[in-house]
């Protein structure tokens, strides 16, 4: 062979090689399954979330969001935030620093509720069979988004790495309905918020002060399955009441053996949330997969 087709054979096989790792690229991929799944790509917005690539879409009327890392870890890890997309997002970029792509399914005004999970049903086999990442998410969950990662978590256990509740609303009694067992709760609630979240469990007040299937309710199957729980707990909090809501996640599912983490902030308020120094979460999270 002549040095001319020696050299034309190595140029193509260098365009080759460049073109497949284009098609291969993560956001692409994402890109295009979110287009597909929403019909069209009027549907797909796309953005810059501190450095990474950032696809939206509407899906059957519900967002998408999907931040995408430059290269994937290894079996495709994620983080499946619950409500306020981008608020105090420290962790999550240091996650998609490590190579986790960090996920978004919107259930505004469910409050967790059956609806709420069936959404997340849908959103997770997009995510995991559709775009490959990891059976099992790490779930993130802010005030009131703590109702769906802890009811979706306790229905697929098997399905959960690891969860991370931030001040996190555990029983939709004390939050938005200022009530817990049948008394007037410590918090100061939300009458507008009490009427939505009695609208999306289809229940009247005296069927809700009697609920029995929320978050602290079914704690045993998540236990049996070791799922690890990092909690973070402003004491001064009189939005959400950490008596009525965290403490308790914290009690029970130590009493049932399951491993929880606390860190507690003895002077703080429902706000702020998240970590300024989110490095103890995060090996937490990444030790969530190695169990």
């Amino acid at each position: 062979m002549s040095a001319v087709w020696k050299l034309a054979f190595a140029l193509a096989f260098i365009v080759a090689s460049a073109t497949s790792a284009l098609g291969d690229r993560p956001q692409k991929n994402v890109e295009q399954e979110l287009v597909k799944a929403a019909g069209s790509r009027d549907n797909l917005t796309s953005s810059d979330f501190h450095g990474f690539a950032l696809y939206a879409a509407e899906v059957d009327g519900v967002i998408y969001r999907v931040a995408v890392p430059e290269q994937p870890a290894a079996g495709k890890p994620w983080v499946w935030r619950a409500r306020f997309w981008g608020h105090q997002s420290e962790f999550d970029v240091q996650m998609l620093k490590r190579g986790w792509h960090v996920c978004y399914c919107d259930v505004g005004g469910l409050f967790g509720s059956d609806a709420a999970v069936e959404r997340w049903d849908r959103f997770y086999k997009f995510a995991h069979e559709t775009l490959g990442l990891h059976r099992q998410p790490f779930l993130e969950g802010m005030s009131r988004g703590g109702l769906i990662v802890m009811r979706w978590a306790a229905r697929y256990p098997l399905q959960v790495s690891g969860i991370y509740v931030d001040n996190a609303v555990m029983d939709f009694r004390s939050w938005p309905g200022a009530t817990y067992e049948d008394r007037k709760g410590s918090g100061k609630g939300s009458a507008a918020s009490w009427k939505q979240c009695l609208e999306a469990y289809g229940l009247t007040e005296a069927e809700a002060l009697r609920f029995q299937h929320g978050p602290l309710n079914h704690l045993e199957g998540l236990a049996e399955q070791r799922v690890p729980i990092f909690t973070l707990i402003n004491e001064a909090d009189d939005v959400v009441p950490p008596a009525e809501n965290s403490d308790l996640l914290v009690s029970r599912y130590r009493e049932l053996g399951g491993p929880v983490t606390e860190r507690r902030r003895p002077d703080l308020g429902h706000h702020p949330h998240g970590l300024a120094d989110p490095s103890s979460l995060v090996r937490f999270a990444l030790a969530s997969l190695e169990r």
